[in-house]
């Protein structure tokens, strides 16, 4: 069991920052992927960005120049630092980690969310 908890959700005028932060938990071996998704009500969720083990990240264009994901393996977590929001970024931010488990066991976790709410 992978336990995985967001925070840094909030309230922000456009053109304002917020960081994000996604701790995972666990019987945890390693990691293959940590990624950030975000989705509002009656709609697909979609990937805003990620990192994976070896570093690579992989940005939606909508937020390239804006966002930065990164990782602290120290505490298995991930962030995800956002620039100059816009109203359009509104939404519920999920953060997905995968790798392996105890037992050689494969995970994909989900938290539960953090909003955030962009105003103009």
């Amino acid at each position: 069991q992978v336990r995985v908890v967001e925070s840094g959700g909030g309230f922000v005028q456009a053109g304002g920052s917020l960081r994000l932060s996604c701790a995972a938990s666990g019987d945890i071996i390693s990691f293959s992927v940590m990624g950030w998704y975000r989705q509002t009500p009656g709609k697909e969720r979609d990937l805003v960005a990620r990192i994976s083990s070896g570093g690579n990240t992989d940005y939606q264009d909508s937020v390239k120049g804006r966002f930065t994901v990164s990782r602290d393996g120290a505490k298995n977590t991930v962030y995800l630092q956002m620039n100059d929001l816009k109203p359009e970024d509104t939404a519920a931010y999920k953060c997905n980690v995968a790798g392996t488990a105890r037992w050689g066991r494969n995970f994909n976790s989900w938290g539960q969310g953090t909003q955030v709410t962009v105003s103009s």
